[in-house]
């Protein structure tokens, strides 16, 4: 359990009061979008190092997602709050979320593991989580909040269809895994 992997996973959920506190108690964007970036590297790196290491566990299998949801969340919000994205944006991505859950959930109840996070499922997330610190510094009344917004916006919509993607194939993973299983039972 205490890993190297799960130690950057663990610091990686840290970050998340961190930003909020920055990002609207402070408005340290700067210092908000270096937590994001931390928590960034720590995603990447913690998948990386557990393979690399044979330290795999299923604390890393569970915590993984969902703190990668709750940084999505929790970015969300703060973004809404300082008036960076739409409530539409937020809409379609906490549905996915709940989609998501409730798929997770029929697998568990039926006996089956949890779903394996593919290549394209962390490219969604990591576009989100390039989108979100330019969403934030587009606030800025500048050139490079200009530029900042381009590539924040870029980063989202591409973002939010392979969010939305994965999520059906996540779905049809799902529903083969239960079939199949289902003919095996019955024959």
């Amino acid at each position: 359990m205490l890993t190297i992997p799960n130690a950057l996973t663990f610091l990686r959920f840290l970050g998340i009061p961190l930003f909020i506190y920055l990002a609207l108690s402070k408005h340290a964007d700067g210092w908000a979008i270096a937590t994001l970036v931390v928590g960034g590297a720590t995603d990447y790196f913690d998948g990386k190092l557990a393979r690399a290491l044979n330290q795999e566990s299923r604390f890393g299998e569970i915590a993984d997602p969902t703190i990668d949801r709750l940084y999505i969340v929790a970015v969300l919000i703060v973004l809404y709050i300082r008036h960076a994205i739409p409530l539409w944006l937020i809409a379609i991505l906490l549905a996915r979320d709940i989609f998501m859950a409730i798929v997770a959930l029929v697998l568990q109840l039926k006996g089956y593991p949890p779903l394996t996070v593919t290549f394209l499922g962390k490219a969604a997330t990591f576009n989100l989580l390039y989108a979100f610190p330019f969403l934030l510094l587009a606030l800025s009344d500048s050139w490079f909040g200009t530029a900042a917004f381009i590539l924040g916006w870029a980063f989202a919509v591409w973002g939010v269809t392979l969010y939305v993607g994965t999520a059906i194939g996540y779905f049809r993973t799902a529903l083969a895994t239960i079939t199949v299983r289902s003919h095996i039972i019955e024959g």
